[in-house]
């Protein structure tokens, strides 16, 4: 990553040195120089540079001098860093450059090395301001959304090593597709598309917590779901039920007839499947979730359904005739399945 560096010196040779100097590293664009004769031009070049990373200053320079500067830099941007460059290298300089902000003091004539090494160490810390200032961020948006019990329980050691367990898992997978919603995405305002679908996933959202299942995730128009523990199954049909039952009431509002008639397609399957972490640690990104053949084919067998249809197959058909009511569609053929298998609907 390039480090873009304000140098503020009035010496006219300052310049031709710098570059000199640094040459190799800025032909590899490690460090990319800018250059102030004062105080004055240094804070036009920041106005103009926003994302200079750190200043290298002099200090007895024309119209405004280096310790000023310092006080203006605290002002306009306390984070910025300062490395002062001076041949006033006596103990009243240091202090009163240190307390005014200074991040390290270095005297004249230069010793380059030396110089080299303050100026990494304090890209360094730059970066680390701003990883730091990302994760409060970060921090601040999630606290918007997760209840302060679940914040102080996630600093805690033991929700660390859960976090990161992989297990091997009995549960119950759901996916509810919207039918031929793409199309809208075609002809509608992406204000009017991106409320809709929110306004529908809301409604499914309900009614899965409703029956203590997770959302796995939202894929485009689609939601994944997961029902772990007793009786997994039988809530994660009466979770479909509820969801197709909600969604077919917002036909009674003229204005969702107007733009779109929702319907839906449902797969449900349960069986063994890994639960863990799967992502990529180099992007920071990990989706905690649910792999497994028994997740793939609940995937199939939504898109087997019909709008408005619960899929199941034959196996969990058995398991549930008593308590549902079902209805056989017939033999289906699915990737990677040598076989087809029977599908039946939930009525």
């Amino acid at each position: 990553m390039k480090a873009k560096i304000l140098v503020v010196d009035d010496e006219p040779d300052v310049e031709q040195l710098i570059r000199q100097k640094f040459r190799r590293q800025i032909r590899e664009e490690n460090y990319q120089f800018l250059f102030a004769k004062n105080g004055y031009e240094a804070l036009e070049q920041l106005s103009q540079h926003p994302d200079i990373d750190f200043v290298l200053s002099d200090i007895n320079m024309p119209r405004m001098d280096g310790l000023t500067l310092l006080l203006k830099l605290q002002e306009i941007n306390p984070l910025l860093k300062t490395v002062i460059i001076s041949a006033y290298g006596d103990m009243d300089n240091i202090r009163v450059a240190m307390n005014r902000g200074a991040f390290d003091f270095i005297t004249k004539p230069i010793d380059f090395a030396d110089l080299e090494l303050t100026m990494d160490k304090t890209y360094k810390q730059v970066l680390q301001i701003r990883e730091t200032l990302q994760a409060v961020k970060e921090n601040n948006i999630l606290k918007m959304y997760v209840d302060e019990t679940v914040l102080q329980f996630m600093n805690r050691e033991e929700f660390s090593s859960s976090l990161m367990a992989n297990e091997t898992i009995e549960a119950a997978v759901v996916f509810i597709d919207i039918c031929g919603f793409t199309a809208i995405t075609e002809r509608e305002p992406a204000d009017t598309v991106v409320n809709l679908l929110n306004r529908y996933f809301d409604v499914m959202v309900k009614e899965i917590i409703a029956n203590e299942g997770q959302v796995d995730k939202f894929m485009g128009d689609a939601i994944m779901a997961v029902f772990r523990g007793a009786d997994h199954l039988e809530r994660a049909i009466r979770a479909c039920l509820a969801v197709r039952t909600s969604i077919e009431l917002l036909l009674d509002q003229p204005q969702e007839q107007a733009t779109f008639l929702p319907k839906l397609s449902i797969g449900i399957n349960s069986g063994e499947m890994i639960s863990g972490n799967i992502g990529s640690a180099t992007l920071r990104r990990l989706d905690y979730t649910v792999i497994g053949d028994s997740v793939n084919l609940a995937q199939r067998l939504q898109t087997a359904a019909r709008p408005g249809q619960i899929v199941i197959n034959e196996i969990l058909f058995e398991k549930i005739k008593n308590n549902f009511p079902c209805r056989e569609i017939g033999e289906a053929s699915f990737k990677n399945r040598a076989n087809p298998i029977m599908i039946y609907e939930i009525l």
